[in-house]
């Protein structure tokens, strides 16, 4: 497994990468853990580009150069396959909304316990997006998507698909990569519990979220 701890604060990474190694090498695989360490946006950037072996990047908000959400845009949509968990001392809800919509799959709070932090990384690895708990206990990312559990960005992508729009079209009218497209629609249809885009307009349309006639 091989991770990218982006964060400017030497002693914040030193502790994140005893969490890590303590957490995540004893996993009963044979495959060796690499963490690989930047502490700017230019040189995580510059890491992920001649390492395309990173399975997961970690991004702190603040960093230098470009600002960590700056940098997130970037990463995803050059890097579209590396999913990018935000480890952030930010309890913004702002911050969360705007990282998830600009293709984070997960947002971890640099007060969280060690093992939080491994089973969120986990769950990501898995394909899956993390919250905070606390965060998802004081409701929805979007009022309309309350009780689906999708985000803004998500509630955009298949309110075009409800249109009948192509991953291509849908990227062009949201100024997306295609390939990020691709993550929110399986992300849409994990979070419906359904299989195929037909399915998650259906659904989509009886929750309210959309309109298709």
């Amino acid at each position: 497994m091989h991770i990218l701890l982006v964060d400017d604060h030497k002693l914040f990474r030193e502790g994140m990468r005893y969490v890590l190694e303590e957490g995540l090498e004893n996993e009963g695989s044979s495959e060796k853990l690499v963490i690989y360490e930047a502490s700017d946006s230019d040189t995580a950037q510059e890491c992920i580009k001649n390492n395309p072996q990173i399975d997961l990047v970690l991004l702190d908000l603040k960093i230098p150069g470009n600002d960590g959400m700056s940098t997130l845009k970037s990463v995803v949509s050059h890097f579209p396959l590396i999913p990018v968990v935000i480890l952030s001392a930010s309890q913004s809800r702002t911050d969360i909304k705007a990282a998830l919509d600009n293709g984070a799959m997960g947002f971890i709070h640099k007060d969280s316990s060690s093992s939080a932090v491994i089973n969120a990384i986990r769950l990501v690895l898995s394909g899956n997006i993390y919250l905070p708990p606390v965060f998802l206990q004081e409701g929805s990312l979007n009022g309309a998507g309350k009780d689906a559990g999708l985000t803004e960005r998500q509630i955009d992508v298949i309110s075009l698909m409800a249109k009948g729009m192509s991953n291509k079209e849908i990227a062009g009218d949201l100024e997306l990569a295609e390939a990020t497209v691709k993550m929110h629609i399986t992300n849409i249809m994990r979070t419906l519990e359904v299989t195929n885009r037909t399915q998650a307009v259906l659904k989509a349309e009886k929750l309210g979220l959309v309109e298709t006639g």
